[in-house]
């Protein structure tokens, strides 16, 4: 006879849980108006909010959450990168409500709310974390630091909002558009460097070595069995690859032992390591030869 009781003070107790995890991150979700319809963002700072690049006019409204109501207030592109796609808006005047983040791991089959503002009030989604994985290369080439999708797809207005755990805590910001045909969400520590950057440089800086390169068959033997590079066709003078040692004619076979087969992967290895040091490993008149370099800033 007591099975009853003690379902209905389980159920009571999720119930309390779910709904307490939306009310207290929902005053950091704000609407982010656009030409048509309206998105969602997160206030990062009191003056800060970060939300999908994909779906951020250069001059959005945003809608910030003033009890039961919303204001509109104006609000600045501070700076945008397609990699990881994050758009960082100012808000003048000041006033958000920053939103709490997640300290600790995640697991899949974790509960999670992906939570939304695309009109005057809030949507909550419930879902579970599905994968979980590695950090990852976008194709647009920013770098993700953890894999986080969730179970099923995300409706519309959902992109730019936030990912919560049932604390109410920022797991993730919502993104549709990263990486074709997977609803993810780029990771607090991602956000965290990517808003540094953008607040102080407006973008993020792309690495640069200064080579031209064309993809090139090589002897399977010296190229860890892919049988393939990027041959250097010209070099920048004073470059960083100049300035390192490497040669017109050499053969990029590797950057810090990841493997680079042509142009593309040569790209989105540098992409976001400007000022690091690198190891580069090169084929040299068939000797394989490994090299340091500092990664400039692309021009």
């Amino acid at each position: 006879m007591q099975a009853q009781p003690d379902i209905e003070a389980s159920l009571a107790t999720l119930d309390r849980a779910l709904t307490g995890a939306v009310a207290a991150a929902q005053a950091s979700v704000v609407r982010v108006a656009r030409q048509r319809g309206a998105g969602t963002g997160i206030a990062w700072t009191d003056t800060l909010i970060v939300s999908s690049n994909y779906h951020t006019p250069d001059d959005p409204v945003i809608g910030v959450a003033a009890g039961a109501d919303v204001v509109d207030r104006p609000g600045r592109v501070l700076g945008r990168d397609p990699g990881t796609d994050v758009a960082l808006i100012a808000v003048d005047g000041g006033g958000l409500v920053p939103i709490a983040r997640r300290v600790g791991d995640l697991a899949p089959g974790q509960l999670v709310f992906a939570l939304a503002r695309p009109g005057r009030a809030i949507r909550a989604s419930l879902r579970g974390l599905g994968v979980i994985g590695p950090a990852v290369r976008t194709p647009a080439g920013g770098r993700v630091d953890q894999y986080l999708e969730t179970d099923r797809a995300l409706a519309r207005g959902f992109g730019g909002g936030p990912l919560v755990d049932l604390a109410g805590h920022l797991v993730g910001m919502n993104t549709r558009t990263l990486i074709g045909g997977a609803d993810l969400a780029v990771p607090v520590e991602t956000l965290a460097r990517v808003v540094g950057a953008l607040a102080t440089h407006g973008r993020i800086a792309r690495g640069y070595l200064g080579v031209g390169v064309q993809a090139a068959a090589i002897p399977a033997a010296v190229s860890d069995g892919r049988g393939r590079g990027a041959l250097v066709v010209s070099l920048d003078d004073g470059g960083p690859a100049a300035a390192a040692g490497v040669l017109v004619g050499d053969v990029l076979i590797a950057i810090d032992g990841a493997a680079i087969t042509g142009p593309d992967e040569l790209r989105l290895g540098l992409y976001d390591r400007a000022g690091a040091t690198i190891a580069i490993d090169l084929v040299r008149g068939g000797v394989r030869t490994a090299l340091t370099a500092t990664v400039g800033t692309r021009p």
